[in-house]
């Protein structure tokens, strides 16, 4: 984690594509935590390296470990969406799955012009709980549900047609143009700016973070509850791991 002047950033590091594992729910847990009474205007979300994140950890899928990984992310995506501030996403590169969640949790995307963002999960015998929660809210419903249920990817340009993103600029001026973005929000009034964000998101219909994680809640069930009892889940998440063609049994 940085901080300079009225900007906190967090930043991803699992190499080489930032795979999100438990530890690194948990590191992002904690980061958020610690930022919870922070003074800072504007709140970043970047990582390194050439993917922003290709997802979560498929081997955090098995019976012993998914509650585990399940409740650390609803924990992560409750801290993030009780910030005041506004948060920013920077992507380079892939942004799959929980990476692609974990981008449109925030309030802005700023995007290479070479990122890619997609939620493949139902291809491996999963649905992306979050992505069912706020694509929908964020893009037309039929694009939404190509995401989900189809599992392809699209490139930045479309993200930003589709009005996912704020900015697609080249690569290598991401970090350049999205501090310039972020120098923009820093420079007005912080009060304000909270409380510019907490109108606009009655007027979205979620006062504040409370109505996404009772929304939330009912999806988090659906997936441990249903999905991960249904053979065809257990049977993509092996065969995902095997590297082979899932066979579904329909059931």
């Amino acid at each position: 984690m940085e901080k300079t002047n009225a900007v906190a950033r967090v930043i991803l590091n699992r190499p080489p594509l930032n795979v999100v594992d438990i530890q690194t729910l948990r590191a992002l847990r904690d980061a958020f935590d610690s930022l919870r009474n922070d003074k800072s205007k504007v709140i970043v979300l970047s990582a390194e390296g050439k993917a922003f994140s290709a997802g979560v950890d498929i081997k955090d899928h098995t019976e012993d470990k998914v509650g585990t990984m399940m409740t650390l992310l609803r924990e992560v995506f409750e801290m993030l969406w009780a910030f005041e501030q506004p948060t920013v996403a920077i992507v380079q590169g892939a942004a799959f799955g929980g990476g692609l969640e974990l981008a449109i949790g925030c309030d802005f995307i700023i995007a290479s012009e070479s990122a890619q963002f997609g939620q493949p999960e139902i291809r491996v015998g999963v649905f992306p709980s979050i992505a069912c929660l706020l694509l929908p809210r964020l893009i037309p419903w039929a694009k939404a549900l190509e995401l989900v249920l189809m599992g392809e990817s699209i490139s930045a340009q479309e993200a930003y047609r589709l009005g996912l993103v704020n900015r697609v600029v080249a690569a290598a001026q991401l970090e350049t143009e999205a501090k310039a973005f972020v120098n923009k929000l820093a420079e007005l009034s912080g009060p304000v700016l909270k409380l510019a964000k907490r109108a606009a998101l009655v007027g979205l219909g979620q006062e504040w973070s409370v109505d996404r994680m009772q929304s939330y809640a009912k999806l988090e069930r659906l997936y441990l509850d249903e999905m991960m009892k249904l053979e065809d889940t257990h049977e993509g998440l092996k065969a995902f791991m095997e590297k082979r063609k899932p066979q579904w049994k329909e059931r």
